[in-house]
């Protein structure tokens, strides 16, 4: 099992990793010191457990849990300081609610949880795009895909490994995968779970921060609603 540490206190971290050190078939893929670094860490390393503090500077641990309900992964597990937040905590979806100095018996009771209901949790069948790599037929899984960009007759696939071309067109893509993807523009498509943000410019012009690349794509003014909505920013 993957898990995230999500704490903006660097010994927070280190015990949380120590702990985990002694629970069985566990690895740490990540640890991250606060809530935007932690969104991008879930798009590019896909946890399957993310233990989140409460309090961390930015995005709040109870707000990236908001934007992360109704997905099958990860799992949050709540590692605070505070008591307060536990009702909230569970009515986000949250496996379990740990107080510091979190005790390994409690930990390994949590992703026993965790596991469960990964196991219990449907598994969607995953989908592929078909396009060309330097003229051979490949295929490419849509959780490996970062962006679609239009250019002239092609569709170029930005995915973790590289680039692909497609013949669709990206109105077929959207078609075709209608809750798989999401338009920024007319040019432009992206699994949502990769959008971590906007960022508007002086000139007005907004840019979407996309998980596992530098690039920025430019939001057009009428799909900005529905994603500032998709991102709660309303």
């Amino acid at each position: 099992m993957r898990v995230l540490i999500a704490d903006d206190e660097p010994l927070a971290r280190a015990r949380l990793a120590a702990l985990l050190g002694e629970c069985e078939d566990v690895e740490v893929t990540g640890s991250v010191g606060d809530g935007e670094a932690a969104l991008e860490a879930i798009g590019n390393l896909q946890p399957d457990v993310l233990l989140l503090d409460i309090n961390m500077p930015g995005l709040s641990g109870t707000a990236l849990a908001q934007r992360l309900v109704g997905r099958a992964t990860p799992q949050v597990v709540f590692c605070t300081a505070y008591e307060n937040h536990a009702v909230q905590a569970f009515e986000l979806g949250a496996v379990d609610y740990l107080l510091k100095p979190v005790r390994l018996d409690r930990l390994r009771d949590a992703l026993s949880r965790a596991r469960q209901r990964l196991a219990a949790t449907p598994r969607e069948a995953t989908s592929y795009l078909r396009g060309r790599l330097r003229g051979e037929q490949v295929r490419i899984a849509l959780d490996e895909v970062i962006c679609l960009l239009a250019e002239e007759k092609y569709v170029v696939v930005q995915h973790r490994g590289g680039q692909l071309l497609l013949e669709e067109s990206l109105r077929q893509l959207e078609e075709t995968y209608p809750d798989q993807l999401i338009r920024l523009h007319r040019n432009c498509l992206v699994p949502p779970q990769r959008l971590l943000g906007l960022k508007t410019l002086s000139d007005g012009r907004v840019l979407a921060r996309l998980g596992g690349t530098q690039l920025t794509p430019e939001v057009s003014r009428r799909n900005l609603p529905g994603l500032r909505k998709l991102l709660r920013m309303t």
